[in-house]
């Protein structure tokens, strides 16, 4: 399969409009050369009429693509577009003229072939600029686009289409149906040339280099009108293109768009200075807006509050000072000056404490509440100043002191643009210091979630046990993370380590100390201690790496399932619940034993006491934090010793399970829904069956 080559449509516009025009040049040369030497078969008109619509119209296309696609050319690039196209075409024009004052007197300046040659090289120049100005207009025109606008030009657009084939139905120049057409043509490009919406966006010099553009256009298409006519007038034997109704259209379009355009344009400098100060307090007031980010200083914000302050009001000298963070009474700090030593600075500063109306309120004296101070000051440099507290969040983070060397500087609009300046900025630092509390927060919550699935980690998967005894274990952290902690060991088949316990305080460090207790019970349980010995042990490793304030209750337990006993020692921990199937009832194991932490020297195993038990089928032990019995509910009562007691009286032939929830179930309607956890909640229930 061949493969065509990518040609760009411009290249094929350009070429198709060369083609067009050398055909229209070669057939009117043709008959030129037949009119003068009196030959026959004449080549008929319309063909120079259809050749000269081609022209137009191929030259249209491609100068309302070219165009679009540098739509976003600015307002300047566009006139000077324009303005250099028509230099181009008056240029040719004056060389033709000089072509043939240097050939004046000699036969070939009579040659009406070689003149009617210019003359279609003129015709072709003046079409150019014609057409590629009047697209350009059309962007201008459609700056601000509206449906009346679009629509306008439109209609336009197919007027003009239509004029250019008028040469077909009427032959005759300047005859009434020309005229009307022409004169239609001229009021409707009036009527789109008041569309001058874009000069007000020009700068002071942008509309001066306007200006002078707009003069080139104007003189370059009055000449090239004029000596389009001239033409005609000049030679006898001539192939007149130019009374065309389209072209002459074209030719009042582009002239009064420019003479609009130019009167306009002149007559908005007086205010071009009064646009642009409003144009950079807008562009001030986006800056103010989108400059606090992120992790970004509020120094830069306060920065562009003092530069568009500064511009908004003309003034010759300011400094802002900033006071404490939070605190009242903190010296102010000079964040930013400008035009002025810190040495006249402390001066002024001086005499505002002593001036009204500006004393009052930097003695603190007066109503904080207040928006801006105005006033003037007997000072040889500075005759007015202006003073602006800066607030965020209802307090005043600083003061703004704008000088000038005018009495009265200040007018009531100036105040009103960077009161509103400030507020902004006000609004962008609440903004930033919310914004950076909630990504702390945010980053808070991260860590929590990390510390959760550390703690849910340091927690069993697997509670060890065999044939002999059920055992199922509950943990319900009060905050998002806890201090509670339960495991367990096997030593042998018959064998068990159990450990409860519970770190003071709630939170991230308790969690941090449940890890140590964590380390430590592993680090010791290998030893096979008695009860009394691994708590003894454990208290010297922890009282190492625990803060003075902190400590660990818990109860150390060996299981024998072989020999059915328990040994086991408590250092702080809420007494074991035991329920003994042979008494029927259940008893709390209180052996006296000091936390973990507490004392911190080799006298601490005086404080402990070991406890023996034999177990029998049927026996049930509850393991708990004191976040079960101390549970409160909306009264202030509290869950009690009692109650698990009673609970246990009541379920213990239930399995493990079972007994875990149907004691926690009774925790949580005991406190109620609304009610959140004072302390964590853990339990360990363990059902002996053989």
């Amino acid at each position: 399969m061949v493969k065509l080559p990518n040609i760009q449509r411009g290249k094929i516009y350009i070429m198709l409009a060369i083609l067009s025009w050398l055909a229209l040049l070669f057939v009117d040369l043709v008959r030129l050369f037949g009119e003068i030497n009196q030959m026959e078969g004449d080549i008929s008109q319309e063909i120079t009429w259809i050749l000269e619509i081609i022209f137009f119209i191929i030259l249209y296309i491609y100068f309302n693509d070219s165009i679009n696609k540098k739509e976003h050319s600015n307002f300047l690039n566009l006139i000077w577009r324009a303005a250099s196209t028509g230099l181009i075409a008056t240029a040719v024009s004056f060389l033709i003229i000089y072509f043939y004052y240097l050939l004046a007197g000699s036969r070939l300046s009579e040659d009406p072939l070689l003149r009617n040659f210019f003359y279609h090289v003129n015709f072709a120049l003046t079409t150019v600029f014609l057409i590629s100005t009047s697209l350009l207009w059309k962007h201008l025109i459609l700056y601000q686009k509206s449906k009346a606008v679009v629509q306008q030009w439109q209609a336009y657009e197919v007027i003009l289409l239509i004029s250019m084939f008028f040469v077909l139905i009427n032959q005759e120049s300047f005859n009434y149906g020309f005229m009307f057409g022409l004169i239609f043509l001229i009021i409707y490009g009036v009527i789109l040339s008041v569309n001058l919406k874009w000069i007000p966006y020009l700068t002071f010099r942008e509309k001066w280099k306007s200006i002078l553009f707009l003069v080139i256009i104007i003189a370059c298409t009055t000449y090239l009108l004029v000596q389009m006519v001239s033409y005609n007038q000049k030679n006898i034997h001539f192939i007149n293109l130019s009374e065309n109704l389209f072209l002459l259209g074209i030719f009042a379009f582009v002239l009064i768009y420019a003479v609009f355009s130019f009167l306009v344009t002149l007559f908005n400098l007086p205010t071009s200075s009064v646009f642009e100060q409003k144009l950079t307090e807008a562009i001030s007031f986006q800056r103010l807006s989108q400059s606090i980010q992120p992790g970004e200083n509020e120094e830069q914000v306060l920065d562009i509050l003092m530069d568009s302050s500064m511009s908004a009001a003309y003034v010759d000298a300011a400094w802002l000072e900033m006071h404490g963070q939070d605190a009242e009474g903190l010296p102010a700090r000079v964040l930013h000056q400008k035009f002025i030593s810190n040495g006249e600075r402390q001066e002024l500063l001086d005499l505002l404490k002593n001036t009204e109306p500006f004393s009052g309120y930097l003695k603190g004296q007066t109503d904080a509440k207040i928006e801006y101070i105005n006033g003037k000051i007997p000072h040889e440099t500075y005759q007015s100043v202006l003073l602006i507290p800066i607030r965020a969040n209802k307090k005043v983070l600083g003061d703004l002191f704008l000088l000038k060397e005018v009495k009265d500087g200040f007018n009531k609009e100036m105040i009103n643009i960077i009161s509103t300046f400030v507020g902004q900025t006000s609004i962008s630092i609440e903004n930033y210091r919310l914004l950076n509390e909630a990504i702390k927060n945010e980053r808070y919550r991260e860590e929590l979630e990390i510390a959760q699935r550390v703690q849910r980690s340091l927690l069993p998967s697997e509670l060890h046990h065999n044939a002999c005894f059920e055992i199922d274990g509950f943990s319900a952290a009060a905050d998002e993370v806890g201090g509670d902690y339960y495991e367990t060991y096997r030593f042998d088949p018959d064998n068990f380590a159990l450990i409860i316990g519970d770190v003071s305080g709630k939170g991230t460090s308790a969690a941090f100390n449940m890890s140590q207790m964590k380390g430590v019970f592993h680090s010791l349980v290998q030893l096979n201690l008695r009860p009394k010995d691994f708590l003894t042990k454990a208290n010297n490793a922890l009282s190492r790496c625990l803060e003075k304030n902190n400590f660990i209750t818990t109860t150390y337990y060996t299981v024998n399932t072989r020999e059915k006993e328990i040994h086991f020692a408590r250092a702080g921990h809420c007494p074991t619940l035991f329920y003994s199937k042979k008494a029927g009832k259940s008893h709390f194991l209180d052996i006296k034993g000091m936390g973990l932490g507490i004392v911190r020297n080799a006298s601490f195993d005086q404080y402990l006491e070991e406890g023996k038990l034999s177990y029998h089928p049927g026996d049930v032990m509850v393991l708990y934090t004191d976040g079960i019995v101390e549970a409160k509910n909306e009264k202030g009562q509290e869950f009690g010793y009692d109650n698990l007691r009673c609970l246990l009286d009541r379920f213990h032939a239930l399995s493990a399970r079972e007994i875990r929830m149907e004691i926690i179930t009774a925790v949580y309607s005991f406190v109620g829904k609304d009610i959140l956890p004072d302390d964590d909640y853990s339990l360990l229930a363990i059902k002996f069956k053989a």
